[in-house]
């Protein structure tokens, strides 16, 4: 994570660029007009120095005051349409930035919704979250004030050299002999701050993973009393990461004052060699002030462009990462042709599959089952044995290497994706929540599952009790990842979503592990229920809650060991035989004749 946020690649990539300037392409006609406005406003800038001379060799100088009005009245039209042309042109510019970050933004999320479990395995959250805010937010000065401004600022230097020369050639070159200097003095700082750039990336992604770390472990941090060495080790990345600013802010300190000095050296130049032309009858009055006016403003988009040169490569070390991030190939998804299923029974087969997540560390190995329409198999073994594996295949969140998985006839490879999970309802272990109230928990959007049938899950489930203690009942708020809530309470929120949403195929994998001893009871009839002319796969560590399944399958190092009923499995003394032991080696065991 941290090697791509130190990574800055290129100052300017053409490749990358076209592509960013591709997402104004919907937004043309305003960036054309904000282009426009912008040279106008830079040609309204170079109007007073101009209207200063008039005014001091055509006016004052020979004593005529009679038109000192007019050209008051033009200087002050002058700085009017300057005002509303400026305004025009912020205000459509960031309009249009605004709405490409929002329509990238969308194009990231879409993205990574598309995306394959193992994509998210392998990414930490914090890394995919900075990449939708932080990376996207990088581009919103490139796209608001760095795309068309610089062209601004270029024209606005062009312009300043074209009426300098016009004015007088000979004191124009003696103006610009500070512009190697300059030069110098910008290379010196574009290489520095480069470097410093890259340091503040770096503790900016060391700091931002260190807090979602710990917020995220809060409850462990408390627990053990760590609330002090971690508010150390959060002081030294805090520092860290204020040094950097500092000195980023130190560079521009400097850079900024000897501009300055550059163009106090150069009106310095204007004002000994000016001054002189001036004595000499060669240049007029007016035309030395508006020398030193123009010098004045010929500086600033010099600052300007170095300020730009920041923008830009922000810019381009975000955009990187982004495109990475969308040129990521989407491995899983609906083949080009499909195969619809013959029968819609909720049958399941795997056929001689293995899989590993990585390389050929098999965590499945020529697994071969087959769970017939309507059929409860339980699936038991050690962790790590593969049984969350099995599941992820079924549901196509990873593909098979070898073998396949097959559903209604099937293989899940030649499924329309949606189509697929949408035949499969799971209660997890670990149940996640979303912000919003409890009957858009148990719906999901899906705007045809009524109110009516939300409150008859909640009371199938026994959800209906606590329910009612709640102030709005099922339109109750629910915090963040249900941090208000039992684990028992999410628990059961999850047998009214999978009820709900009426599945051909159950999964339940540990899903009344957190779940109390009481609860556990209420909820066993609404898992009869729930398993009603389904096909259900269960998969558990208390044995006590599979006995009744029509066949227990056994996992072991990722192999079908045993296939049985559960009595069947006590009379064989094998895996299952001991993992019951384990679990109740203080009760007698009787073993079936």
């Amino acid at each position: 994570m941290l090697h791509e946020e130190q990574t800055l690649g290129k100052v300017y990539d053409g490749r990358l660029m076209r592509r960013l300037l591709a997402y104004l392409a919907p937004y043309k006609m305003r960036v054309v007009i904000s282009f426009v406005l912008v040279l106008a406003a830079s040609a309204l800038k170079l109007v007073g120095p101009i209207l200063t001379k008039i005014v001091i060799d055509d006016y004052i100088a020979v004593g005529n005051l009679s038109g000192l009005s007019t050209i008051a009245a033009i200087y002050i039209l002058a700085l009017v349409l300057q005002f509303v042309v400026s305004y025009f042109q912020i205000y459509i510019m960031n309009m249009a930035g605004q709405r490409v970050l929002a329509d990238m933004r969308g194009e990231i999320f879409s993205h990574l919704q598309k995306l394959q479990s193992s994509f998210f395995d392998r990414n930490p959250v914090g890394r995919l979250v900075t990449r939708v805010t932080t990376d996207v937010d990088a581009l919103n000065e490139l796209f608001t004030s760095g795309v068309v401004t610089i062209f601004g600022d270029i024209f606005m230097l062009l312009g300043i050299m074209g009426v300098l020369v016009y004015l007088d050639w000979k004191l124009a070159l003696v103006t610009f002999a500070v512009l190697p200097a300059l030069f110098v003095v910008t290379m010196i700082f574009k290489r520095r701050i480069r470097v410093v750039y890259r340091k503040v990336r770096t503790r900016v992604a060391m700091l931002n993973a260190f807090i979602q770390e710990n917020i995220v472990g809060m409850q462990v941090v408390q627990l053990f009393g760590q609330e002090e060495r971690k508010f150390g080790q959060y002081s030294e990345l805090n520092r860290q990461h204020t040094e950097a600013n500092i000195e980023s802010i130190l560079h521009y300190s400097i850079f900024y004052p000897v501009v300055e000095v550059l163009s106090a050296v150069a009106i310095g130049l204007i004002v000994w060699y000016g001054g002189g032309q001036l004595l000499l009858g060669t240049l007029t009055l007016g035309g030395f002030v508006a020398f030193i006016q123009y010098s004045e403003k010929f500086f600033r988009p010099i600052s300007d462009l170095s300020e730009k040169f920041n923008i830009l490569q922000g810019a381009m070390a975000s955009s990187e990462r982004i495109f990475t991030l969308l040129d990521t190939e989407v491995e899983i998804k609906t083949p080009a042709h499909i195969i619809a299923p013959g029968r819609d029974d909720g049958s399941i087969r795997f056929d001689n599959v293995s899989f590993a997540y990585e390389g050929e560390d098999w965590v499945l190995k020529d697994v071969d089952l087959t769970v017939r329409p309507g059929e409860t198999v339980a699936v038991v073994g050690h962790t790590g044995a593969g049984k969350s594996t099995l599941t992820g295949l079924l549901m196509r969140l990873y593909d098979v290497q070898k073998g396949q998985v097959v559903v209604g006839g099937v293989d899940v490879r030649d499924w329309d994706l949606k189509k697929l999970r949408r035949q499969f309802g799971m209660v997890l272990q670990d149940v996640h929540l979303f912000s919003g109230t409890i009957a858009s928990n148990i719906r999901l959007g899906d705007q045809t599952i009524s109110n009516e049938a939300i409150a008859e899950a909640a009371r199938i489930v026994n959800l209906d009790k606590w329910v009612a203690t709640l102030p709005r009942g099922l339109d109750e708020k629910v915090a963040e990842r249900g941090a208000s809530m039992s684990a028992g309470q999410k628990q059961l929120v999850s047998f009214a979503r999978a009820l709900v949403h009426d599945p051909k195929i159950l999964i339940l994998d540990e899903a009344t592990s957190n779940v109390d001893t009481h609860t556990e009871i209420l909820v066993r009839e609404a898992l009869e229920r729930l398993l009603e002319n389904r096909t259900s796969i269960v998969i558990a560590h208390r044995l006590s809650t599979i006995q009744r399944a029509d066949r227990i399958v056994v996992l072991h190092k990722g192999r079908v060991r045993e296939v049985g009923t559960h009595q069947e499995l006590l009379a064989e003394r094998g895996i299952y035989y001991r993992l019951y032991q384990l679990q109740y080696k203080d009760q007698e065991i009787e073993t079936p004749v």
